[in-house]
């Protein structure tokens, strides 16, 4: 199998996300690539297989270790994904969300990118307004298509978190 489906995953993310990413994949008779970057480190070495070595930004623990995948989320998506025809696969990414899925997604030569959006909270939208949003980052920097998988979306006659009141 050559053909692979990423998606940005989560601890805590609703289930909805994977299992969308995985009709996705399964459509494209692809793998399902499960990915999960962990913010709070860079990036020092690309294995140039979607693994990846890194540092921690603080520097009270120096050491270069190959970067591990959470195992309660990689069991979360076992339960989801094992028993099915659906070939899958986790990768532990480090540094900008954005940049990592996109980085893993060049190269796999992925079809495409699956990100969740955050919850409608105040606290999101102020971090996202920060931050910026992954979906947006991802959808101005890549040639590929990224899929959105809204997670809490807001009825039409309500105002949105980032509207003012």
């Amino acid at each position: 199998m050559s053909a692979y489906v990423i998606v940005g995953v989560v601890p805590g993310q609703p289930d909805t996300v994977v299992e969308r990413a995985a009709v996705f994949a399964a459509r494209f008779d692809a793998e399902l690539v499960c990915a999960s970057v962990d913010a709070s480190q860079y990036r020092v070495y690309n294995l140039g297989d979607g693994t990846m070595t890194s540092l921690p930004f603080s520097a009270d623990s120096p050491e270069i270790a190959e970067d591990k995948f959470d195992p309660d989320l990689a069991s979360r998506l076992a339960a989801l994904l094992d028993g099915g025809a659906l070939p899958w696969s986790t990768r532990a990414l480090a540094g900008n969300p954005a940049q990592a899925l996109g980085d893993l997604a060049d190269t796999l030569n992925a079809a495409m990118i699956v990100v969740g959006t955050r919850e409608a909270t105040l606290r999101a939208s102020l971090q996202e307004f920060i931050n910026g949003s992954v979906a947006a980052q991802l959808a101005h920097r890549q040639h590929r298509p990224v899929v959105v998988i809204p997670l809490a979306p807001v009825p039409a006659d309500q105002a949105l978190p980032w509207d003012p009141a």
